[in-house]
């Protein structure tokens, strides 16, 4: 996460525009795939170049073209030449350290998002810079890697040719595709509720040395999460509440859905840093309540050897005339003494409920 603050830096000096991929090299070779479709037509193709891409001549068909790979900036500036993209845009794109954002270029507009992965073998989550670009009739989406994305049920929609999304313009694409980063973030939270609820059981059962390392990594977790999706809720609402020629008033209601969806996720946010605040709470009650049973164990054994010691140094003084050193039956009348003492104290510990 401190990455892309360190090469930051690299900017420092530079006119604003300039486009300097901050973040790390995820694809090789730009990936450049374009859909076009209305409610009777429908087209997907990938280029090679971006020099292979030709307008459509229809002003009725809905382009989305997805960019795959930011580190090309011979790539980003001939985009940004076909669909007059202004140069600060261009450079927020590159910039892959962008918090979510909405910026209305009256011709376009652009939005940042944060797409969140949870990697199971790692038990951690990766994020990817998602941005947008929404004009009258087209949809550019540039992402960082090739391999990976959460578009797919997107995609099946659009070849579907009784879908809605067939007979929406690109507005309803861009709330689509939003929608299912928003609800992929369900599915990361769940993940880490059962982490949650597995180390709740874990701090009541059996508390171990690892349950603050796993506490700490939680709580980064959800410090991470907040700092992605927060954001987003200022996003949403902007879109739905602006008055952008670009967003149809039918795509209003779709945009409410996913604030309130935002919603929740942030109070499941919320949530789950309270209770990992309150499973720290009683781990450190754990482990000194054990302290403390210990303590206690150690406290009586010392309390009831303490007359046995003083009996036993008594005896242990080397004078020549003591009273009973020359009784035969002094040695197991003092044992049987300290025994007396021994079973008098446990029952009187027992008595007082210390034991």
């Amino acid at each position: 996460m401190t990455e892309g603050v360190k090469k930051i830096s690299i900017k420092v000096g530079l006119p604003p525009g300039t486009l300097v991929h901050i973040g790390k090299k995820k694809s090789e070779k730009v990936r450049i795939r374009i859909i076009e479709f209305n409610e009777e037509q429908y087209r997907e193709r990938e280029l090679s170049t971006i020099d292979e891409y030709l307008p459509s001549p229809h002003e009725s068909l809905i382009t989305w073209m997805n960019i795959d790979g930011l580190h090309r900036n011979d790539v980003m500036e001939k985009i940004g030449g076909l669909f007059h993209l202004h140069p600060l845009t261009l450079e927020d794109i590159v910039n892959t350290g962008q918090s979510p954002k909405m910026e209305d270029y009256k011709d376009y507009l652009f939005i940042v998002l944060k797409m969140l992965y949870y990697d199971e073998k790692m038990g951690e989550i990766t994020t990817e810079q998602v941005s947008f670009c929404l004009g009258s009739n087209f949809l550019i989406s540039f992402q960082e890697e090739t391999e990976k994305d959460v578009f797919d049920t997107v995609r099946e929609r659009i070849r579907n040719d009784k879908s809605r999304m067939r007979k929406m313009g690109a507005d309803y694409l861009t709330y689509a595709l939003i929608d299912a980063i928003v609800d992929s973030y369900f599915i990361i939270l769940e993940k880490l509720g059962e982490q949650i609820e597995f180390l709740e059981e874990k701090v009541v059962n059996e508390p171990t040395q690892e349950v603050p390392h796993d506490i700490h990594k939680l709580k980064r977790a959800m410090i991470f999460l907040r700092k992605s999706i927060w954001p987003l809720r200022e996003v949403i609402s902007g879109m739905e509440r602006g008055d952008s020629p670009l967003i149809r008033e039918s795509t209003h209601v779709y945009l409410r859905d996913i604030y309130d969806h935002t919603i929740r996720i942030i109070e499941t946010i919320e949530t789950f840093r309270d209770i990992l605040s309150g499973i720290l709470d009683v781990y450190l009650s754990s482990i000194s309540n054990r302290i403390n049973a210990v303590m206690k164990v150690l406290t009586i054994i010392a309390t009831i050897f303490m007359p046995l010691t003083f009996l036993a140094g008594v005896y242990g003084m080397n004078f020549r005339y003591m009273p009973e050193l020359e009784w035969p039956w002094g040695y197991p009348a003092i044992l049987l003494l300290m025994a007396v003492i021994s079973i008098f104290m446990l029952f009187y510990f027992r008595r007082k409920k210390w034991l």
